[in-house]
C-alpha cells in the first residue's frame, strides 16, 4: 500500500504543477501590480524647478544630477513605495523621490526648431500658434497620432511624432 499512496502523491503533485503551469502564462500577462497601484511605465512630469537624480532609490545613493526644469516630462519605468525610476527626454535613467513628480502630464519639443500648433489634429488645418523648441506644454490629450497642447495661453494640435511625452511604450533602455 505504500506504493499505492506514493504514486497518487506524485500523480496530484504532477496535476498541480500542470495546473499552475498552464495558468502561470496568463499570469505572466497580467498588469504588473507596483506600489502605487498605477502602470509602469507612465509619463509624468517634476514638480520643483530643482530635482536630485540619484543612481538608486535611496537619498544614501550618488547624486547623478540635478533636474533645472520644472514640469518636464518624465516617464516612470520602475518604482518603489518611495522613489520612482524615470526615464527623461535625453534617454538618462535616474531615481527621483515620489514627492518631486505631478501627475500632470507634459510633453516637450525636442528638436531646437519652434513646432506649429494646428486647431485640427490635421496637417492641412491652420497655425493656432508654435511650441518653441526644447520646451514644454501641458498635454491634454492625444488620439489617432495627434496630440492637443497648451502653453502660455495657447492651445493647438501637433503630431504625436514631433513631441516627447506621448509615445507608448517604454523610452529607455539599460
Amino acid at each position: 500500500m505504500p506504493t499505492n499512496r506514493k504514486h497518487r502523491s506524485l500523480g496530484l503533485l504532477v496535476l498541480i504543477a500542470l495546473v499552475f503551469g498552464a495558468a502561470g502564462g496568463a499570469w505572466a500577462q497580467a498588469p504588473r501590480v507596483t506600489p502605487s497601484g498605477m502602470d509602469v511605465p507612465r509619463y509624468v512630469s517634476l514638480k520643483y524647478g530643482e530635482v536630485n537624480a540619484r543612481v538608486g532609490p535611496d537619498e544614501e545613493h550618488r547624486l547623478l544630477w540635478i533636474y533645472k526644469a520644472r514640469g518636464l516630462p518624465v516617464q516612470v519605468v520602475a518604482e518603489t513605495r518611495e522613489w520612482r525610476r524615470i526615464c527623461d527626454p535625453e534617454g538618462n535613467l535616474a531615481w527621483v523621490h515620489k514627492r518631486t513628480t505631478d501627475g500632470r502630464r507634459t510633453a516637450m519639443r525636442v528638436q531646437a526648431s519652434p513646432l506649429p500648433l494646428r486647431a485640427q489634429p490635421k496637417a492641412s488645418a491652420h497655425v493656432t500658434a508654435y511650441l518653441a523648441g526644447r520646451s514644454t506644454a501641458g498635454l491634454d490629450r492625444c488620439e489617432k497620432g495627434w496630440c492637443r497642447l497648451k502653453a502660455d495661453g495657447e492651445s493647438g494640435w501637433a503630431p504625436q511624432g514631433e513631441i516627447w511625452g506621448a509615445a507608448p511604450g517604454v523610452q529607455c533602455r539599460e
